[in-house]
């Protein structure tokens, strides 16, 4: 079924919803049930796959971003039986985190009529074995020469620690941030 540019393949007992599909506008599928009731299900990106991945060969992937088209290489780190030529997938789930931080950071910047342009970070990510996995992620982030007021810095530092990201690791995974300003202003 083709709703809105977009498809559907839905699989439903036929002897549960006797009366399928009806198109509604505004990419809405409903679901006729047997007691005149309905269900709606909004077809958006969030039900649709963002991200293809292909095993390439040698420990190597490919990464497709769907809606860009942009590809990303990840390869296994030499300590892992990699090459190490790329990021490994732990190296972006690390500097995701960064990535997830300073972009909240920069929303959050505009909103409260401040910059962060120019923000720098540096990301270390640290292994522990049995099992494999992510131990701690340092990061360090240098501000820019702004006037930042102790506000500022409240929001900056609410927002390292409340990301998306940083919420979606698992809790034993050590966080450990440090925020560098060069300038700031007494309130």
């Amino acid at each position: 079924m083709k709703v809105g540019g977009l498809f559907c393949h839905i699989v439903i007992t036929q002897a549960l919803f006797p009366n399928l599909f009806t198109k509604v506008p505004h990419e809405v599928i409903t679901l006729a049930m047997a007691e005149q009731t309905s269900l709606f299900l909004p077809l958006n990106t969030y039900n649709m796959p963002s991200f293809e991945v292909k095993y390439i060969s040698d420990l190597r992937t490919e990464m497709t971003h769907l809606q860009s088209g942009t590809v990303v290489i990840t390869d296994a780190p030499v300590d892992n039986q990699g090459k190490g030529e790329a990021f490994s997938p732990t190296d972006l789930v690390s500097s995701a985190l960064c990535s997830c931080m300073l972009t909240i950071m920069g929303i959050t910047a505009r909103e409260h009529k401040f910059s962060i342009d120019g923000a720098n970070a540096r990301v270390t990510k640290m292994m522990a074995s049995d099992p494999r996995r992510i131990a701690e992620v340092v990061i360090e982030i240098d501000f820019p020469d702004f006037p930042y007021s102790i506000k500022h810095k409240k929001i900056i530092e609410h927002i390292s620690k409340t990301c998306p990201v940083a919420f979606s690791l698992h809790p034993e995974l050590k966080q450990t941030i440090q925020l560098n300003f060069k300038n700031s202003i007494a309130e």
